[in-house]
């Protein structure tokens, strides 16, 4: 948890960076999950996110996001009300916005572990 605070500052801002980049961040936190488990190489990241009920970075920065815009959307203050109050721009545009995020698909290992999470609670 001490690494994801500092892997994840300012979330909301660079949730819309390079996909590339944010997989380099869910690679070192698939090793620390590995590491601090003890699992064998053979133990797919999708089930020890499952195990750990640890969500994958996409999932985490997208739910910080959302939590972000909605605060801001009832703040006092005028202008980050303003700020967070436009549409986003469709997904073939260019320019990417911080509020992107939240349209954004899910990636393959969140929408993994999402699966499995649906599979366990239909099984209890």
């Amino acid at each position: 948890m001490c690494i994801r605070m500092v892997m994840t500052y300012a979330c909301p801002v660079f949730a819309h960076a390079a996909p590339k980049a944010l997989h380099r961040l869910q690679v070192i936190q698939n090793k620390f999950c590995r590491a601090a488990t003890d699992a064998h190489w053979c133990v797919r990241n999708s089930i020890l996110h499952r195990d750990l009920e640890l969500p994958t970075l996409s999932k985490y920065v997208k739910d910080a996001s959302k939590r972000f815009f909605d605060i801001a959307r009832s703040h006092p203050n005028a202008l980050l009300r303003a700020a967070v109050d436009y549409q986003p721009p469709p997904p073939t545009h260019f320019i990417r916005r911080p509020r992107n995020v939240l349209i954004d698909p899910p990636d393959a290992l969140t929408a993994a572990v999402d699966s499995l999470n649906d599979v366990n609670d239909t099984h209890d």
